[in-house]
């Protein structure tokens, strides 16, 4: 055998290439080598890129600005896995930046790396694609495009992943989806319980807490939570309660019990189970204020089923959530709060809140925060609602001025159910004059001037209800509440206009405040709705019929009727017929117009002037200086409305007036002495009154008072003491007649009535008072118009039953119900009475049957 020799080594192929480890100091040069073709080197580029971008948030946005993100997202579909992998961690990273999101939606990332999901896929790929579909979810149109392009079922798949980040990462985005209703209806599908119940089990809080809230936004729908309970999600939960988990992990756990707890069958389950009684003693064992809150807010949730009341009822729930309302956590007290007010609707427990809740829920309307504050007074609201007892317990609890002055709370809903806690207590008649020496009325003001509609009409109804008062009524016109009150008139909103509208009939109760609200435009907005079939309801008829009930002047210059129980009071005055409109002013208003041809307004005042000068002191004690004549009553400045000359006519009206009243009664005559000597200085008075008018001296701070007529005042005793003694009311109508149509002219034949020339002499009234305004005792010759006021003045003041009719032309007439004589044999009690109308023109005290010719005749000019 030869000899082996050595076999030469033969050299490298001319074309193989030695590698080459390139480094860069800058970002620049790394995302240039995206572009290469060598996997090895889109690799490294794409873990350079990765640590840079982890280091810091600024690192992202420069890495965006290189437009890194344009070329990463071609390698996220790479062939090579590796080149995949690190390009989606990159990925992953940077997608916590908000402008790195934007970019990635317009580049619709979000299929790509779905695609990636798969099970056969590299867990560090699954890892940091699920950590940026959930970075990315959090916006709504992301989520549109994970739930359309297919997203949700490989996500839930992944639950089940060894991997603790890639279950975290998906469990995050599926509880981001969740989030909207539409994604929430996709989980019945794709049997999202199961794995969300194992992940309970999981070592890792992180992952449990975002598993129970994925449970509590999904479990809010009743047939995921009959999945739930068939997959014993509630032992789950309960478990998680009697265990030693953190406290985050208990309170998501209760939030999902919470709403479990809103299905009967559950609630039923748990209870015999023991559950439900491990549940309340967890709750008040602990002392971890989120822990208590969320117990007390699943507690609210079953409670708002009727029979769920009972079963919590019967587990003494109520002594669970007053202890709860002494914490010092404020989001305790609300959820406490709101307990009570839910489980307030179950008889039983409204009894036992009573003596033990109602104390601690009085102190918490003392809160600094809104929130506690309004909790507590609606739960108050509910306590009090029909419970006598519970409102007493209100009032021992020293309630009513906390409660006041909640009314001035910053919170609507606050302020609605403190006004409606006072209309609860205001159903205790006791109470009312209690709340009443609060203010409430002035309280209620603000709230009316609220834009809130809730607001509104609870105000208008607590005003409704304690505007009976008239002390209260005047409260609410000294705070300007009613101006407010009919700007409600005319809410878009149908509860706010009936109360607004039973508000208004309540105040319009007294004269004062019934002509205030009409000038204010409560009476036109009442007479708008009453036309509307939409607007119209039970009260706007009742609050315009009380409107004008307790403002005749109003009543009779729009409608041009007065009946027999609408009284003719001091103040009263005709302006005649108003068009339609056309807004009446007031007395003093109409007293301040200068002298004009157009129809005089007849005043009806029979004040005594002693009378008005009590009224004066009572309301001024600094004895300022009053002047009174039959055009105006002055005290403090006003313009010169009466000339000397017709003072010097009522000075001498004055002591004519008061001689022959002291004659005819008994008592003045006995004084007459004394009273002759006080009238002498009431004369005096009057002349020192012309002197101060002469010389046009005013006093500051005025107060407008109608002048006296004290004419009027003599015809109203001389009829009480010749017409009252009269024993028919027939003799008495017929007395009154003759006796008004002798002051106002005597009779006048029917062909020379146009010779009676009253036009002449009611202007010459008007000239000499410089006013438009005629008291009508100063008439000496009138017409229909006049006499019938003056009638029905007079018979409403002696007790004679008739009612005023203006027709037209200056028509008037008065008409009276009488029963006539009875056939014999039959009681004159058992016949209908028969209407009259009473004659005051022509043959005075003659009574004309309504319906007649005559009366037809007697009522129109033919």
């Amino acid at each position: 055998m030869g000899k082996k020799t050595k076999k030469e080594v033969e050299p490298p192929p001319r074309d193989d290439y030695v590698p080459l480890f390139i480094e860069s100091k800058t970002a620049a040069t790394v995302v240039l080598m995206l572009n290469s073709p060598e996997e090895i080197v889109l690799a490294a580029a794409c873990e350079a890129l990765y640590i840079f971008a982890s280091k810091a948030d600024e690192n992202k946005v420069t890495l965006l600005g290189l437009g890194a993100v344009e070329h990463l997202h071609k390698l996220i579909s790479h062939e090579n896995l590796i080149v995949r992998r690190n390009a989606i961690m990159v990925f992953g990273i940077m997608a916590s930046n908000n402008d790195v999101k934007k970019v990635l939606r317009e580049l619709d990332v979000t299929s790509t790396l779905i695609s990636q999901l798969v099970p056969m896929e590299d867990v560090v790929i699954h890892e940091f694609a699920t950590l940026c579909l959930a970075q990315m979810a959090v916006e709504y149109t992301t989520k549109v495009q994970i739930i359309e392009q297919g997203g949700l079922e490989p996500l839930i798949k992944l639950l089940g992943s060894p991997d603790p980040d890639v279950k975290k990462n998906s469990v995050e985005c599926i509880y981001l989806l969740m989030q909207d209703f539409e994604s929430c209806s996709a989980v019945h599908a794709l049997n999202v319980i199961p794995p969300l119940l194992e992940l309970l089990k999981s070592e890792y809080p992180v992952i449990q807490t975002l598993a129970l809230k994925t449970l509590e936004i999904i479990s809010r729908d009743g047939e995921t939570r009959k999945i739930l309970q068939e997959n014993k999600g509630l032992d789950y939960l309960l478990k998680i309660l009697e265990s030693n988990e953190s406290s985050d992990v208990q309170v998501e756990a209760l939030s999902v019990l919470g709403n479990c707890l809103e299905d009967v069958h559950t609630l039923q389950l748990i209870q015999q189970t023991g559950g439900l009684k491990k549940l309340l003693e967890f709750t008040g064992a602990s002392s971890h204020p989120d822990i208590q809150e969320k117990a007390a807010k699943a507690i609210t949730k079953a409670a708002y089923d009727s029979e769920n009341r009972k079963i919590l009822n019967e587990e003494e729930v109520e002594k669970y959530l007053v202890n709860l309302l002494e914490t010092d956590n404020d989001g305790v007290k609300v959820a406490a709060s709101q307990a009570v007010s839910a489980m307030s609707e179950n008889s039983a427990s409204k009894r036992v809140f009573g003596p033990q809740g109602i104390p601690q829920l009085v102190q918490l309307l003392s809160s600094d925060n809104e929130e506690v504050k309004e909790a507590a007074v609606t739960a108050l609201a509910n306590l009090t609602a029909a419970s006598p007892s519970n409102a007493s317990t209100f009032l021992e609890a020293d309630g009513i001025e906390p409660l006041v002055n909640t009314l001035s709370a910053q919170r609507d809903g606050t302020i609605a159910s403190a006004a409606t806690v006072l209309t609860n207590l205001a159903e205790q008649v006791s109470l009312c004059t209690n709340i009443r020496s609060q203010g409430i009325l002035r309280a209620l003001a603000e709230p009316l001037r609220s834009s809130n509609s809730q607001v509104q009409s609870k105000a208008a109804f607590a005003v409704a209800v304690f505007g009976c008062d008239a002390e209260a009524r005047t409260e609410l016109r000294n705070a300007g509440g009613l101006r407010p009150l009919v700007a409600l008139l005319s809410s878009k909103d149908e509860e706010v206009r009936r109360n607004a509208c039973r508000a208004v009939m309540v105040c319009a109760s007294d004269e004062q405040t019934a002509v205030q609200l009409c000038r204010l435009g409560a009476l036109d907005i009442l007479e708008e709705m009453n036309l509307s079939t939409g607007r119209k309801n039970n009260f706007t008829e009742a609050a315009l019929g009380k409107l004008l009930d307790n403002n005749l002047s109003q009543k009779y210059s729009q409608i041009g009727y007065l009946s027999s129980s609408d009284i003719i009071t001091d103040g009263f005055y005709d302006c005649g017929q108003l068009k339609p409109g056309v807004k009446i002013l007031s007395l003093e208003e109409l007293s301040m117009q200068e002298l004009t041809d157009r129809r005089a307004i007849i005043l009806v005042n029979a004040k005594r002037q002693e009378d008005l000068a009590g009224e004066e002191n009572a309301q001024d004690s600094t004895n300022e200086l009053t002047v009174s004549s039959p055009s105006v009553s002055r005290r403090g400045s006003r313009r010169k409305r009466s000339s000397a000359a017709s003072l010097a006519d009522e000075k001498q009206e004055l002591s004519g007036h008061r001689s022959s009243l002291s004659k005819r009664s008994t008592r003045e005559k006995a004084l007459r002495k004394r009273k002759e000597a006080k009238e002498e200085e009431k004369i005096k008075e009057v002349a020192e009154i012309i002197s101060q008018i002469t010389d046009e001296i005013k006093v500051e701070d005025s107060e407008w008072l109608p002048p006296p007529d004290l004419v009027l005042v003599d015809y109203i005793n001389d009829a009480s003491e010749t017409i009252l003694p009269l024993t028919t009311t027939r003799e008495k109508i017929v007395a009154l007649a003759q006796f008004v149509a002798d002051k106002m002219g005597g009779p006048i034949e029917r062909d020379k009535l146009h010779d009676f020339n009253w036009q002449l002499h009611i202007s010459e009234i008007e000239f000499e008072l410089k006013c438009n305004v005629v008291p009508v005792g100063k008439i000496k010759k009138g017409t229909f118009c006049h006499r019938a006021l003056l009638f029905k003045a007079i018979a409403d003041r002696i007790g004679i039953p008739c009612s005023l009719v203006r027709g037209e032309y200056n028509r008037a007439w008065n008409e009276v119900k009488l029963v006539g004589e009875a056939p014999q044999g039959i009681p004159a009690l058992l016949l209908p009475p028969q209407e009259y109308i009473v004659d005051l023109m022509f043959e005075p005290g003659s009574l004309i049957k309504q319906g007649s010719a005559q009366a037809d005749q007697y009522k129109k000019m033919y």
